[in-house]
């Protein structure tokens, strides 16, 4: 009974061992060679370089890109802009907004704020937040400009010619400077000659002129009249800024002369009081420049804005003047434009995903810095923005931003049109999804086993064939 459990035992053994693909052959059968030892060390070495290799590869992860359509649901989109207009006052700056499905704003103030430069380009003055521009109070008369003739023109009509003698008759003048075609310009008219005439009959000693601009084109050039009506004082032939720009009724153009006035009879008690020059010399400079004023303006803010082709322009526009079109430059500044949530990029996560993007997948604001010259009037620049949807799939996290790209072009326009600064834009229906990507674990054991499999199989062949070759030579 046992002789026969035990011939079953070693028939199962034997059944089992008939399936061994790693069979052992006996060593005294084997043989060791130099060129085995040399193939050997060739082996392991070229082994060892292909696993640190792969090992390297695995380790390292790679960007892949791919396109999508964008499924972002969001109606509106998040507009930023800093704009530095050169050569137009803030009193003058207008952002409109108009899109596809019909949004048509016009002096856009919500959240928006501007800032007053001076001559070199620095914020001098805060001009407001979410402020409306104040509409001014304009006076209404019964009589007609030709009825206010009939005693006598007071307001004196002046040319270039008789201008600078003007203000040299005059140690003070106040002098309005229009168009006819001017509505504001038309309803000023019967009030500015009431005030000069209030001015004859109350002797002040001010000189009260006016300037037809269509007729004396150059010499409101030299004025640098920017918008109409410009209601300017000067005081010994200097201009004296800033412009007035308060209600245009008989009451508050005398409160003003007479506030002038005032102030200059003080001046001169100071400077007749003050022994010290250098202060007398600040007493004058002060007395001479009330305000020094630079047509420059700084606006930034955000628009909300429909995921519809649109765009938003600034504007030169005032609800109290029309603007000179042959005085409108709209030289500007693109200090930054973006799209989506403006501080996107200054998280910690977010800057460790940025290094790992190459520079042609950071189109986020590639317009920040530039200026964009106009050396003539009647033109402007037009940008033409097209923007696309980025999703950010690094690290299990998905951010979204929006790249864009943007053409240029100067337009010309009639001489009659004020030209504006628009920035027009696009959203593709397309998103690019940037993602993260890595090899799988099981991918790489495939490739250490093909690597060790391979190399061992491959040398061990060259070694045959070269331990063949080489026995064969010595029996020869």
């Amino acid at each position: 009974m046992s002789n026969i459990n035990g011939g079953m035992g070693r028939g199962g053994r034997s059944a089992l061992s008939s399936v061994d693909f790693y069979r052992r052959v006996p060593k005294d059968l084997t043989e060791a060679t130099t060129l085995g030892a040399v193939m050997s060390l060739c082996s392991l070495f070229v082994m060892g370089v292909l696993f640190f290799s792969e090992t390297y590869a695995f380790a390292k992860t790679s960007l892949g890109t791919e396109i999508a359509l964008d499924d972002n649901a969001n109606p509106q989109i998040r507009l930023n802009f800093n704009i530095t207009l050169l050569d137009l006052h803030c009193d003058y700056v207008s952002v409109d907004v108009w899109d596809a499905l019909g949004t048509n704003r016009q002096n856009v103030t919500k959240n928006i704020e501007k800032w007053q430069l001076d001559e070199e380009g620095q914020r001098r003055i805060f001009s407001g937040r979410n402020r409306d521009v104040r509409e001014v109070v304009h006076e209404e008369h019964e009589e007609s400009l030709e009825e206010l003739h009939e005693d006598g023109v007071h307001a004196v009509d002046l040319t270039k010619d008789t201008f600078q003698a003007f203000l040299d008759d005059h140690q003070m003048a106040f002098i309005d400077l229009f168009a006819p075609w001017c509505v504001w310009c038309q309803r000023l008219a019967p009030t500015w000659e009431k005030f000069a005439e209030e001015v004859d009959d109350e002797e002040m000693p001010i000189g009260i002129g006016k300037v037809d601009c269509v007729q004396q084109a150059e010499l409101c050039r030299e004025q640098r009249v920017m918008a109409f009506p410009t209601l300017r004082w000067y005081h010994e032939g200097k201009a004296v800024s800033p412009d007035y720009k308060m209600d245009r009724t008989v009451a508050a153009l005398t409160g003003f002369a007479k506030r002038k006035l005032e102030m200059d009879e003080k001046f001169k008690d100071w400077d007749k009081k003050e022994p010290d020059p250098e202060k007398r010399a600040r007493y004058r400079e002060l007395h001479a420049h009330n305000r020094p004023e630079h047509p420059g303006c700084q606006v930034s803010g955000h628009l909300m804005v429909n995921r519809v082709p649109g765009n938003f322009h600034l504007e030169a526009k005032s609800k109290n003047h029309n603007l000179n079109a042959a005085m409108t430059n709209l030289t500007h500044r693109v200090n930054h434009l973006s799209f989506g949530m403006p501080d996107f990029t200054s998280g910690r996560q977010m800057k460790r995903i940025l290094k790992t993007l190459p520079e042609e997948h950071q189109q986020f604001s590639p317009m920040d810095e530039t200026m964009y010259h106009t050396s003539k009037y009647h033109q402007a620049y037009h940008h033409y923005i097209k923007v696309v949807s980025t999703h950010l799939d690094i690290g299990g996290n998905t951010e979204t931003a929006y790249q864009f790209l943007e053409q240029s072009q100067i337009v010309y326009y009639d001489e009659v049109n004020v030209p504006e600064a628009r920035f027009s834009y696009d959203l593709s229906p397309m998103s690019v999804v940037v993602k993260k990507e890595g090899r799988r674990w099981y991918d790489y054991l495939t490739s250490i086993c093909a690597i060790i499999g391979g190399t061992f199989t491959t040398l061990g062949l060259i070694d045959a064939v070269l331990y063949k070759a080489l026995k064969a030579g010595k029996a020869d």
